[in-house]
């Protein structure tokens, strides 16, 4: 199955970061595309711009006997409306992982996976190989700030795309190149354990051909068992670690991540110079600790405020490392939701020592996604316990209510960081609009 034997293709949760910067690939392809999402948002928005039939609204009749594809996200549901007369139609249905490497993988492909970073690395990728003129296709989880876009059309043999272990789901690809960045216990949902999150990882592994390269930290007792006897060339990321080397995102996690990018990078062939210039020069992503603006706090002064896509504890720790190396000395205030009831349960006392970290913490309940609270968890929960360990913490019922006790308390001198992968991030939009 390739994309030239589809003309017309629905997205059904088009307005998801993977999902739209797959409609704008086949869009570039010259393909009719249509798709719909629950909310309309900047994104759908743009998609509209570019050629997109959008529809606001998720029902059978967007389903037409025209359509030849369609691509749906797994957070969708069996029954829901669109799937279930696409279905009826007999219309080839393919989840975003399935058809990403349909597309993807006809090329030399650049995989980047992991539990923490794959995001930033992706895009640092992508700036190196444009930086050295490789024009490559990318597809990446976030919006890159040098572009706007989650997607890069490219006319060269490489692609570099983000690769996400949900599921399984990217098993899909078949890379040439593969970065694993770290490895966790995550998405507790999916997965039993540590060991069954990397059994995942060490499938992909060995996926990647005998001429081709896995890059990771080979010091990680995560990853040993992933890459033992693999048939690639195996370079660990470690060695190329510059701490020298001048970045506009602080924290060790974003050297690391530089590291890996440039392993990659080396892998296939680009100079240490171009590699260099490109990390120098990296503006970032959308939500990955992004420099929102400020506001101005009464007689205390303006105060600045960085919204980030951290929902794990691993993530929470070395995003509040990075603002404190950024902003050492400065009271850290954070913003924080929780992502789904199964990862709160299972890393409840984690989330709290990671949080403790901060100075004041404000939670919004916790976001459910595709899940029902069948835990009992809730922010409250995490809130006294972080009460426990002296620290200010406070549960507030909407982003809102947030927004307005953080510039109510937040004190001279302080910074806010606004963090989760729910609709948190409209705190700091309603704090610097």
């Amino acid at each position: 199955m390739k994309i030239s034997d589809f003309s017309r293709v629905h997205f059904i949760g088009i307005g998801g970061i993977g999902m739209s910067a797959l409609a704008r690939l086949f869009l570039h392809e010259k393909k009719l595309v249509s798709g719909s999402n629950r909310e309309t948002s900047a994104i759908t928005d743009s998609l509209i711009e570019e050629g997109v039939t959008f529809f606001a609204t998720q029902v059978a009749s967007n389903i037409t006997t025209d359509i030849e594809l369609v691509v749906y996200t797994e957070a969708m549901a069996p029954d829901q409306e669109e799937m279930v007369a696409a279905r009826a139609l007999e219309v080839k249905m393919v989840n975003y992982f399935e058809a990403l490497g349909m597309v993807a993988n006809d090329y030399y492909l650049v995989a980047v996976a992991g539990s923490h970073g794959k995001t930033t690395t992706t895009a640092m990728l992508a700036d190196i190989l444009e930086e050295a003129s490789y024009d490559p296709t990318v597809i990446v989880g976030s919006l890159r700030s040098k572009t706007g876009s989650n997607y890069r059309p490219g006319k060269s043999k490489y692609a570099v795309v983000e690769a996400c272990e949900y599921r399984r789901d990217f098993l899909y690809l078949k890379p040439n190149v593969l970065v694993i960045t770290n490895v966790e216990y995550e998405h507790v949902d999916y997965y039993k354990d540590l060991a069954d999150v990397q059994d995942a990882f060490r499938t992909l592994a060995l996926s990647v051909p005998y001429d081709g390269f896995i890059i990771a930290d080979t010091s990680d007792l995560s990853i040993v068992p992933i890459i033992k006897e693999v048939e690639a060339t195996v370079i660990d990321y470690r060695s190329f670690l510059n701490l020298e080397l001048p970045l506009h995102q602080p924290g060790l996690h974003n050297r690391l991540n530089a590291a890996a990018a440039a392993a990659a990078a080396s892998s296939i062939g680009i100079e240490a110079e171009a590699t260099n210039r490109a990390l120098e020069n990296f503006s970032g992503t959308w939500r990955r600790f992004e420099y929102k603006g400020t506001f101005l706090a009464g007689d205390r002064g303006a105060i600045p405020v960085f919204d980030d896509y951290a929902h794990h504890p691993t993530e929470i720790a070395a995003s509040i490392a990075g603002a404190r190396e950024q902003y050492p000395g400065r009271h850290l205030t954070v913003v924080f939701q929780s992502h789904t009831y199964s990862r709160t349960h299972a890393l409840f006392a984690d989330f709290v020592n990671a949080l403790a970290k901060a100075d004041t913490v404000y939670l919004l309940p916790i976001y459910g996604a595709r899940e029902e609270n069948t835990f009992q968890v809730t922010s409250e929960q995490i809130s006294a316990a972080l009460q426990k360990k002296k620290l200010k913490a406070e549960v507030l019922q909407t982003n809102g209510g947030a927004a307005l006790r953080v510039k109510e308390t937040v004190p001279q001198g302080g910074i806010v960081v606004v963090m989760g992968a729910g609709d948190v991030t409209q705190v700091a939009s309603e704090l610097t609009s």
